[in-house]
């Protein structure tokens, strides 16, 4: 463990953790190792990670997801300091916010195999959105998650929540055709939402080779309000305004749309696959 570990960092995260932790991170990696570097998220490529067994990604789930190329069919392991807006993937694999707490987890050493998504050869870890749920990540103000950390997500998600529009989407999900008029499509690995308050499905697993569907047919709002209680509540009843499905492959018809993946913004142009790649990575978790 952490023979040679390559920390990746984002100081921009969040509201700046990534600084406050700085030098408690470096004491704890030379409880095991004097071979470390440093490398902001914006220096990955120009670096040789082949002598590094351990990526160490302080930030959020961004950051985690621009180390994961460097991660995928390697013995390489992702430890993660949480220190973005949301830290979906730290609070699904049992990762505390506490930086002490934190450090006990990482020393058990207790490592996982995990899937990840395929989007057009990007990859996620947590999920990519269409139509109401990239509005969310997408247009959320930066000045209003300095000022309110996660919860900025959970109010830009009842303003937007008054501004639904349906999109036609044709899909071909696990060889089925769908056409469909939705406000809202998810493609999940990870179906936590709001950390691990709200998820599209509780019982989901990162490393069971299949991902989470959820289709929202509505431009209602309090039709919507229903639909997002279902989801808290954990009910996920099928009903003509919304879809839950499992599958492993995904294409659809696209000729512009904008997304998110892993909470990063995208525009793609051409038409979309999504695959989960299975125990792609390794990473520590409790």
């Amino acid at each position: 463990m952490m023979n040679c570990v390559l920390i990746v960092t984002n100081f921009n995260a969040g509201r700046k953790k990534a600084v406050k932790y700085k030098k408690a991170v470096i004491d704890f990696v030379l409880k095991y190792t004097k071979s470390f570097k440093f490398a902001d998220i914006d220096e990955l490529k120009t670096i040789d990670i082949t002598p590094y067994d351990t990526i160490l990604a302080m930030g959020g789930d961004g950051t985690v997801n621009k180390v994961l190329p460097y991660l995928v069919n390697t013995d390489k392991v992702l430890c993660i300091i949480p220190c973005g807006t949301a830290n979906l993937l730290a609070a699904k694999l049992g990762l505390p916010l506490n930086l002490k707490q934190n450090f006990k987890i990482i020393e058990k050493n207790n490592i996982k195999t995990i899937d990840i998504l395929d989007i057009n050869n990007n990859l996620c870890t947590l999920r990519c959105g269409f139509g109401y749920d990239a509005d969310i990540i997408c247009k959320t103000p930066q000045t209003l998650k300095n000022r309110f950390g996660y919860f900025a997500y959970f109010i830009a998600g009842i303003l937007f929540g008054f501004r639904l529009k349906k999109k036609k989407y044709k899909m071909i999900i696990d060889g089925e055709k769908y056409k469909i008029k939705a406000s809202c499509v998810i493609f999940s690995n990870a179906a936590n939402m709001y950390k691990n308050i709200v998820s599209l499905d509780k019982n989901s697993v990162l490393d069971d080779g299949i991902m989470e569907v959820f289709i929202l047919k509505t431009e209602n709002p309090i039709r919507f309000f229903f639909e997002f209680l279902s989801i808290i509540f954990n009910l996920r009843i099928k009903t003509q305004k919304s879809e839950y499905l499992k599958a492993k492959s995904v294409q659809i018809d696209n000729s512009w749309i904008v997304c998110h993946i892993d909470g990063e913004k995208r525009t793609i142009k051409e038409n979309i696959d999504i695959n989960i790649k299975h125990k792609a990575i390794k990473v520590i978790g409790k």
